[in-house]
């Protein structure tokens, strides 16, 4: 396990956010993650909130953006955000598109050729970087996953493939069922094949019904989000749990849109309903 690099380093509210740089084994090259440590890391070990960015985004999407340094300070709870997607590998066509290629990784492990050579981002969240968090920061092996859009996905699926993993886990804006939305289609075809039998390990609505745990679920979702209807799905996400009989709080947030505005907006619930399964 190669050693992070410290790559920029800023205090925020008695807390610290820096980046960092190591070489991954998963998607054999470089990544970058960020991480906020608050002030208690400084005289303890604290639990982890992984978050998971969407398309588009890179590491510093959240730390800038959501305003949740402040209320995690408080908590005494660590955040880390990877980035969306490996870098650096030039694949024809990779970064022709904003929803399939660079910053677009959908957390999965590709199977078709060049991508599963390297796009193992579910590989990476789920197991590589935890290793590298624990082994090199002062934290506990306590962890809750959450993120937003594909990132909303990216956690629903981390946590229903892996019981006991995770403490909690929450969505913003979830990609809830990508076998069936323009995005997850798309994005779907290009890692994974056109067999649509192997997409359904990659659906949140489809592994509520084989979830060995019933983790309590929160979503928020805007009424105002451009993609509500068309890539989203929450529906699909609240009848499978209503079949299953699978823990959810699907939250439906009156003129909110799809933007860290909504995610700032709200950011202090899910850090309070993470905090508390952490403790």
């Amino acid at each position: 396990m190669s050693q992070p690099e410290l790559l920029s380093s800023t205090k925020s509210y008695g807390g610290w956010i820096k980046r960092y740089r190591h070489q991954s084994e998963s998607v054999k090259g470089e990544m970058i993650f960020a991480i906020y440590l608050p002030p208690q890391a400084e005289t303890s070990k604290v639990p982890v909130l992984y978050w998971l960015s969407g398309l588009t985004c890179n590491d510093e999407n959240f730390m800038q953006k959501s305003g949740a340094q402040r209320l995690a300070a408080k908590l005494g709870l660590a955040i880390v955000c990877p980035d969306t997607s490996p870098r650096g590998s030039d694949y024809p066509g990779e970064h022709e598109s904003y929803d399939f290629g660079s910053a677009a990784g959908f957390y999965l492990n590709a199977t078709q050729a060049p991508y599963d050579q390297t796009y193992h981002m579910y590989d990476y969240v789920v197991s590589e970087l935890p290793q590298v968090i624990e082994s090199n920061f002062p934290v506990t092996d306590k962890k809750s996953i959450s993120g937003h859009s594909m990132g909303g996905h990216g956690a629903l699926i981390c946590a229903l493939k892996n019981p006991g993993a995770y403490q909690s886990v929450s969505a913003f804006a979830p990609i809830s069922n990508p076998t069936q939305c323009p995005w997850g289609k798309k994005a779907f075809a290009g890692y994974l094949g056109h067999d649509e039998k192997t997409w359904e390990e990659w659906d949140a609505c489809l592994l509520i019904s084989q979830a060995e745990e019933k983790l309590a679920i929160l979503v928020d979702q805007g009424d105002a989000d451009n993609f509500l209807a068309e890539q989203l799905k929450p529906d699909a996400l609240e009848l499978a749990c209503d079949v299953n009989n699978h823990p959810l709080m699907m939250r439906h947030q009156v003129g909110y849109d799809h933007s860290y505005f909504f995610i700032a907006s709200f950011i202090d619930d899910h850090l309070e309903h993470h905090a508390k399964a952490l403790s």
